[in-house]
């Protein structure tokens, strides 16, 4: 017995629109196509295909896997690595989002606390900073240039990042060409790669102070540090780190003059 297209469509429950197409693709071949007209007309065989389609688009397989699984498959002791695979990748993908909701809870309480800290006068402080695990790209260059060593991280760790970005300064001196610096991210984990370090940072017992404003104003926070320092008699060791609590966001610069960043200068022992 044959079945027109809209009879077909009303058994399977697949709209016109949908078997024209699986037509095209290959999936779902009419068992008669009139020459002089061009209607489609299904069978029985037909019917126990869009079966398995629908089923299969149900488990979330994309047309040309589908395509794949018809051709090779006939029964479903056949079709057991295809649903295996698929498994594996659903899990795959169920463990990355629940990264990146990590990731992102992470972000918005971070951006909750920094607005909190925006109207808070800052003082400096001592206290003893804890290793971390980090990512971190070495550069030499200007200053100005540590945003492609952020991307960069960005790019290669995004999904593995729980924490603020931080810049160490290697360098005693300011440098205006070929200042020693690097950009890094806290990781949850990780592996070197395209010369990006993976690797615990040392803590240990620094003098920090948290600088509200534009970047081009941190001078006089470094005065502050670097008096307090002098007066107390404590001597240093690098690199010298910059915290960014608080800067430009992924979309919008913001206001500068909200920007936080925690300098944290390292006492030797």
């Amino acid at each position: 017995m044959k079945f027109s297209i809209g009879e077909f469509s009303r058994i399977t429950a697949l709209s016109i629109k949908s078997l024209r197409l699986y037509h095209e693709k290959g999936l779902l071949v009419p068992a008669e196509v009139d020459t002089s007209s061009g209607y489609r007309f299904y069978d029985e065989k037909n019917y126990e295909v869009a079966k398995s389609i629908k089923i299969l688009k149900e488990y979330e397989f994309s047309l040309a896997e589908i395509k794949e699984i018809l051709a090779e498959c006939d029964d479903e002791a056949d079709i057991l690595a295809h649903l295996q695979k698929k498994l594996q990748t659903i899990r795959n993908e169920i463990s990355r989002y629940k990264e990146i909701s990590c990731s992102i809870e992470l972000t918005i309480q971070a951006e909750r606390e920094s607005a909190m800290k925006t109207d808070v006068k800052f003082e400096i402080e001592e206290k003893e900073l804890d290793i971390m695990l980090i990512a971190g790209y070495r550069m030499q260059g200007k200053y100005d240039e540590a945003g492609e060593g952020f991307k960069l991280l960005g790019k290669k760790f995004g999904r593995f990042i729980n924490g603020k970005p931080l810049t160490l300064y290697f360098d005693c001196e300011y440098k205006e060409e070929d200042a020693d610096f690097e950009t890094c991210f806290p990781v949850r984990k990780g592996k070197k790669i395209d010369g990006i370090s993976v690797r615990e940072l040392k803590g240990g017992k620094a003098v920090t102070l948290i600088h509200q404003g534009p970047y081009e104003n941190l001078s006089d926070s470094y005065k502050k540090l670097f008096s307090y320092i002098h007066e107390k008699g404590y001597k240093t060791i690098l690199p010298t780190r910059e915290v960014y609590l608080k800067g430009p966001g992924m979309i919008f610069k913001g206001n500068a003059n909200n920007y936080l960043t925690e300098i944290q200068i390292f006492l030797s022992a």
